[in-house]
């Protein structure tokens, strides 16, 4: 039997709510789990229902959804969020991704797409624009107010594993990554494993910010 992702959605706007389930009713690999209007809500229900994946709208009445997500991933590091946000991105999709958040969308992202990247966060895999998630980190880590880095040394790395980070921290895909360094998509796959690992990365999200924070890339100021 094919194992089913659970997700979770959370926006405080009903028709919001209403039109993500209908895109993930369909298909029979996602169970939609539960639905919240809240933050606090939210972390309740995540807690008793245990999904895969969370659908989480920064703006949120109470506990904003920055603050759900690092709680959340607090308490259950398996878990993945997605942010959706409804305009361009900003700060707060960084403090979102930096928070623990795998990546984020656009909530007028076609349906398809939403439903391809609920499967990639849930099976490990980056979402789909690596390139603008990275611009974005560089945009902002760094930048005044903004928390200081917490990364793990990078000194542990080997040589091809700070080229490997370097590459994914500059948005390249593992297919890329693998044209670029002329290796099989195994062996990519094998250093990014090793390489979140000694970095304490959980995820592509996370491993940009490592990279930034740490110097292995610079951010371009605008």
């Amino acid at each position: 039997m094919k194992d089913v992702t659970r997700v979770l959605i959370v926006d405080d706007d009903v028709p919001t709510r209403v039109g993500l389930r209908a895109i993930l009713r369909p298909e029979q690999d996602l169970e939609v789990v539960g639905e919240a209007a809240g933050g606090f809500e939210a972390l309740a229900m995540a807690a008793a229902r245990q999904p895969d994946v969370v659908l989480m709208d920064v703006h949120l009445p109470d506990l904003d959804g920055i603050e759900a997500t690092a709680r959340m991933v607090s308490e259950d590091p398996g878990m993945r969020v997605i942010i959706l946000t409804t305009f361009d991105v900003g700060e707060y999709v960084y403090r979102a991704i930096r928070a623990g958040a795998s990546g984020f969308l656009l909530k007028r992202t076609p349906a398809e797409e939403l439903v391809d990247a609920v499967h990639a966060v849930a099976s490990g895999d980056a979402l789909p624009m690596p390139a603008l998630t990275s611009s974005l980190i560089g945009r902002f880590v760094g930048a005044p107010g903004q928390p200081p880095g917490g990364a793990r040394s990078v000194d542990e790395l080997t040589e091809r594993e700070l080229e490997v980070l370097e590459l994914v921290a500059r948005g390249l895909s593992n297919r890329e990554i693998a044209a670029e360094l002329s290796v099989s998509m195994e062996t990519v796959k094998s250093h990014v494993k090793r390489t979140y690992a000694k970095i304490g990365a959980r995820d592509r999200a996370q491993a940009v910010i490592r990279a930034y924070e740490a110097g292995v890339v610079v951010p371009t100021r605008r």
